[in-house]
């Protein structure tokens, strides 16, 4: 084995070895103790977010809405999606769906709203009621109308997890900063996209419909998505936390609907039928995006 084979090898130990990472792992005393961070390691990780700097309005030269859709089967959006089965991972590592329902149930985020403009807001029953459908069986209903009760193990109850979510909807505003001289983006809320729990009741009926289940405003969320990290496929013992990685925009996504003078309504209700002509479309308003700073510094 030359020496190249060797170096290969040993990179290719170090990555494995980096793999299955996890907070305080080369410091455990016994296995129970892996995943659990000392008092000095919390009092090192309690920063905020990096806050979004004050932006008046006066110094907003032009603007865009726009709504896209992220797709959880692209591989780049992974991190997003996964882990769908937090029981046999053995890391404190959450989907973003796990992460959001969990901060809504416990309190810590309670800018919910129903759609994207954030005008009905949502209160912690009505999402129960999207997430969760409860079915009767015919067992139940005989003993419901024999003693006016029914048993729990008569009543089957459905619950939409991490594993259904197939898209992310988010909204965010493009802006011309004049006094930076630059384009920016800022990300202003986030929803997650599913078939409703009834279709997992009765699959045999083709009841898949995919639908909005609820609407975060994203600036109001932030300490939580700081706190909770994603996976970092380039190095793992370095993982990124949900806020830095949607404010960066690491993930893939098409533009479904843009501001606009029709009230705002979505590339498909002009586009029918033909989604490779609502993919160029998509692609026409990211480059209209992309030319108005270019077009900034052309003389």
């Amino acid at each position: 084995m030359n020496l190249k084979n060797v170096v290969l090898c040993v990179f290719g130990l170090g990555m494995a070895t980096s793999a299955s990472a996890q907070v305080n792992i080369l410091n455990a005393k016994t296995p129970e103790d892996i995943g659990k961070k000392t008092e000095a390691q919390i009092a090192y990780d309690n920063d905020k977010p990096l806050p979004y700097g004050y932006t008046d309005e006066r110094d907003v030269l032009w603007s865009k809405t726009t709504w896209e859709i992220i797709d959880l089967d692209e591989r780049v959006n992974f991190p997003l999606y996964y882990p769908i089965d937090t029981n046999n991972i053995g890391s404190n590592r959450r989907s973003l769906y796990d992460v959001l329902v969990k901060n809504i149930k416990n309190g810590k985020i309670q800018d919910v709203y129903a759609d994207s403009y954030f005008t009905e807001k949502r209160t912690l029953q009505d999402i129960e009621a999207s997430l969760v459908y409860s079915d009767t069986t015919d067992l139940g209903i005989e003993q419901y109308n024999a003693e006016g009760t029914v048993d729990p193990q008569y009543v089957r109850r459905f619950s939409l997890d991490a594993g259904d979510i197939e898209e992310w909807h988010i909204r965010g505003y493009w802006y011309l900063d004049k006094r930076q001289g630059e384009l920016k983006y800022r990300l202003l809320g986030i929803c997650p996209v599913a078939n409703e729990a009834r279709s997992k009741a009765f699959p045999e009926d083709g009841l898949e419909s995919k639908v909005q289940l609820f609407w975060v405003w994203f600036p109001g969320a932030r300490e939580v998505l700081h706190e909770a990290q994603a996976f970092n496929r380039k190095n793992t013992s370095q993982p990124i936390s949900y806020d830095h990685l949607l404010n960066s925009r690491r993930f893939n996504a098409v533009i479904y609907k843009e501001d606009n003078v029709q009230g705002d309504r979505d590339v498909k209700e002009y586009i029918n039928d033909n989604a490779l002509m609502q993919l160029l479309e998509s692609e026409r308003i990211k480059e209209q995006i992309r030319n108005i700073e270019i077009d900034l510094w052309n003389y």
